[in-house]
């Protein structure tokens, strides 16, 4: 891919993030996200920045896991160039919860275990689960002693929200509990449940969790759309590392950006569309392998059209055509009568996917009124299916 010339550029001050026995260098994680973030993507992510950072699979219902879901049992399969494999749970019940973690331990599925407690889609936290779940101190500590009492010498981590809502902020909590019941790092979005992906994460909260939680390491997510907002965290935060989710979307070789950052340079990626035209191929390609079917895996790379194409000049009718193809042929075909030739558009590093925010939060009822009875929340909340 095509980068402007390369001059230094001082990484910024940070200490190298240790997650359990990993060292995580440069500080860089790939989010976990549904329907995103499936071996394909993590593979080019990787492809992208030399193998360097840490790419977590996307959210694993620790029911559907404890049952053997067929759907579960393929989303955990890894390639077998990922190292450290890092899998992200998600569950409410703490028995299910420990059950999954030994199930990953004794069957070897996994080197890394990650606790999701940031998710603010509706069906989850209806349920008490995700991003709602943090208000609950004692159940949260309880799952979280399960799941490192069941990890044994695998690192748990877990990726949070301020809170449900700017009235109901439990982080500072939730990152206490998490230091007093051995979690190895903990990763903060700075937006609360009620947000969603709304308005502007705050990373002044990054910052108090660091002071709060000195013991362990900080990671920060939220808002990093390119490698300068990365370093700017860091600088800011006083945070160990970073968790990128929305701004890789449609352009993977931001972690070879990331990475070059870190590393005191600036040789970005700045790809033609020809060059990012191949890359979509590749996508398709890797999906259709994975699924075993090329028709599914090119359906299945349609959501990733138009995240691909952001700001490059492609009409309308053209991008409906992209996005309803069903072969790979069809892909190739339909990208290879662009102008191939296209720089990479002004504008295209900025934000990308969904921008929702100020939903009315779904709890389940009684949620709110104390923050620590967590009666009649157990199996029967756990989701039944994983990838979100």
């Amino acid at each position: 891919m095509s980068t402007p010339p390369s001059t230094p550029n001082p990484a910024p001050d940070s200490r190298d993030l240790t997650i359990g026995p990993y060292a995580v260098r440069p500080p860089v994680v790939l989010a976990p996200m549904a329907g995103i973030t499936n071996a394909p993507f993590r593979t080019l992510c990787r492809e992208f920045s030399g193998g360097k950072g840490l790419f977590v699979s996307e959210m694993i219902t620790t029911r559907a896991l404890v049952e053997r879901n067929e759907k579960t049992m393929q989303l955990i399969t890894f390639d077998a160039s990922e190292t450290p494999r890092s899998i992200q749970l998600y569950g409410v019940d703490p028995v299910t919860v420990g059950k999954a973690v030994r199930m990953i331990v004794e069957e070897d599925l996994a080197d890394h275990i990650d606790l999701n407690f940031g998710c603010p889609v509706p069906k989850v936290t209806r349920k008490g689960g995700g991003s709602a779940l943090p208000y609950k101190r004692n159940l949260l500590r309880s799952i979280l002693r399960e799941a490192v009492a069941g990890a044994g010498d695998l690192p748990v981590t877990i990726k949070m929200r301020k809170g449900i809502d700017d009235d109901h902020l439990t982080y500072l909590d939730a990152g206490r509990i998490a230091v007093e019941e051995g979690v190895s790092a903990v990763a903060l979005h700075g937006r609360t449940t009620a947000q969603h992906y709304g308005g502007t994460a705050d990373w002044d909260a990054i910052a108090r969790l660091k002071e709060h939680v000195p013991e362990i390491p900080v990671l920060g997510n939220g808002d990093i759309w390119s490698a300068d907002d990365a370093l700017r965290m860091v600088r800011e935060t006083g945070c160990d590392g970073v968790v990128v989710g929305r701004g890789c979307l449609g352009r993977p070789w931001l972690f070879a950006d990331l990475v070059a950052s870190f590393e005191g340079r600036d040789d970005f990626c700045r790809p033609t569309l020809r060059e990012v035209a191949d890359v979509m191929v590749r996508h398709a390609t890797l999906l259709g392998e994975w699924i075993g079917d090329e028709a599914r895996g090119v359906i299945d790379f349609r959501k990733h059209v138009a995240w691909y194409l952001k700001g490059f000049a492609v009409g309308s009718e053209m991008r409906r055509r992209l996005a309803i193809t069903s072969s790979l042929e069809a892909l190739r075909a339909g990208l290879d009568e662009l102008d191939l030739d296209q720089p990479w558009p002004a504008g295209a590093d900025g934000p990308r996917g969904r921008t929702s925010g100020n939903n009315r939060v779904a709890l389940p009822d009684g949620w709110l009124k104390d923050p620590y009875e967590c009666a009649g929340v157990g199996e029967e909340a756990e989701l039944d299916t994983s990838g979100g």
